[in-house]
């Protein structure tokens, strides 16, 4: 059956609406029987078949409470989500339902809290955009010492490693057992076995690798190190450490010769001098990606912070969860549980959220901004290029694998949406 209540809609702080809805007492006696009949076609009342059973017996067997529970949320459902569409309502979250009003033959009040995107008044963002691109432009060029690294690279992972018979010298792969302790106790995750690292290359604590110097394989040493100031592990930052390392495998790093011969062997270049020049086009395209993004980044800051709009609650709690979920994945790659991270950083989670917060905000805001500017410039994303860039990203999960089975499609599509709209927004800001 059809419900048509009367709606009054209310605008409130923070981006939050309050509707108040009333549903005529005859509506209402049309649902209850509505629900009932739902109920009692379910119903095992002894002595009749489901649905069969006299209305009255079955209002009595399953009790009025239970239907007039029933009857209120089969109202909700009724009228709530044709009200958010018939009013063009951009609700966020789930509503804060308060019944106001609900009696037999009498009309249902309720109100609904939601919160809702806010209005938007974009300022001149095209002004400020080439304000500020011409402000933040910048010429690149590359130093003969960032190719040269950059070869560098590439010649020590092409390196050989050799087994030798001598102290351990700069440079060398070792292979060590160590454990460290704080005032004579083993800290957390402070050891590992076969542990591997060149000498040199400052993979560790600051002297930790000097002292492996001279070391022979077979050999143990003990010495101590005072840990940094901004040492990551803040709770030993400053702190006198004890490490007992024994040394398992010593291999000395063999580099091969970089010439044209080494090129070759790296793809199709012609010689020493095509790699170069791949390898500083290659630095020049990676500087201009950043820079990119960092203009990009301070244009929308500046539009943003010129925008006058209260960012909604919901959306920063939301996006509180997502950097802190983010926080989470990032320390389980160092090996850390999340609890040992805030035991490191000497902070409890809502210490950390409270601290997130203004970052949370600001994130927000800048989705806001991006919306409206591709509503005003009525950019829209064709579902064929939303289906390409799907596509790509699936290519990256393996067919067989559990986390491809795992992805929310509909989420997929949102977020690919949102990525292709704002590339558009960019784009358009860096043509004026």
């Amino acid at each position: 059956m059809s419900v048509k209540p009367s709606v009054k809609i209310q605008k409130l702080a923070k981006s939050q609406i309050e509707i108040e809805v009333e549903i005529s007492g005859e509506d209402m006696a049309g649902l209850r029987d509505l629900t009932l009949k739902e109920m009692a076609a379910v119903a095992a009342i002894k002595g009749f078949r489901p649905g069969k059973a006299p209305k009255d017996l079955v209002e009595k067997e399953i009790g009025g409470e239970k239907i007039d529970q029933e009857t209120i949320q089969l109202a909700l459902e009724k009228t709530y989500p044709q009200i958010i569409i018939d009013n063009e309502i951009e609700a966020i979250g789930r509503p804060e339902i308060t019944i106001m009003k609900f009696a037999a033959g009498n009309p249902f009040v309720y109100k609904a809290k939601v919160s809702v995107l806010p209005e938007v008044v974009l300022p001149d963002y095209k002004k400020i955009a080439g304000e500020t691109l011409t402000k933040e432009r910048k010429v690149f060029s590359v130093e003969d010492k960032e190719v040269n690294d950059a070869l560098a690279w590439l010649q020590k992972s092409r390196a050989k490693y050799v087994a030798v018979n001598r102290p351990v010298q700069k440079g060398d792969f070792v292979e060590i057992d160590f454990e460290t302790r704080l005032a004579g106790v083993k800290i957390e995750n402070g050891e590992s076995k076969n542990h591997g690292l060149i000498i040199g290359e400052g993979g560790f604590m600051p002297g930790f690798e000097d002292n492996l110097v001279g070391m022979e394989v077979g050999r143990e040493k003990e010495f101590s190190l005072k840990a940094p100031d901004d040492y990551f592990a803040k709770n030993l930052a400053g702190k006198s450490l004890d490490f007992k390392a024994r040394l398992n495998v010593l291999q000395q790093r063999e580099l091969p010769a970089l010439d044209d011969d080494f090129a070759k062997g790296l793809g199709n270049f012609d010689g020493l001098e095509a790699l170069k020049k791949n390898v500083k086009d290659g630095i020049i395209a990676e500087k201009e990606q950043k820079e990119k993004e960092r203009a990009r980044m301070k244009t929308i800051e500046a539009i943003a912070e010129q925008t006058n709009f209260e960012a909604p609650q919901v959306l920063i709690d939301y996006e509180l969860e997502k950097m802190m979920s983010e926080l989470n994945q990032s320390v389980g790659r160092l090996g850390l549980s999340f609890d040992q991270y805030l035991s490191q950083i000497k902070k409890t989670a809502d210490e950390l959220k409270k601290e997130m917060v203004p970052s949370a905000e600001k994130r927000v805001r800048i989705a806001l901004v991006l919306k409206a500017i591709a509503k005003k410039e009525n950019i829209n994303v064709p579902e064929n290029e939303i289906e390409a860039q799907m596509n790509e990203t699936l290519k990256r999960y393996p067919a067989d694998g559990g986390a491809k089975k795992n992805i929310d499609l509909e989420q997929l599509k949102d977020y690919t949406k949102g990525v292709i709209r704002n590339e558009k927004v960019f784009q358009l800001l860096e043509k004026i």
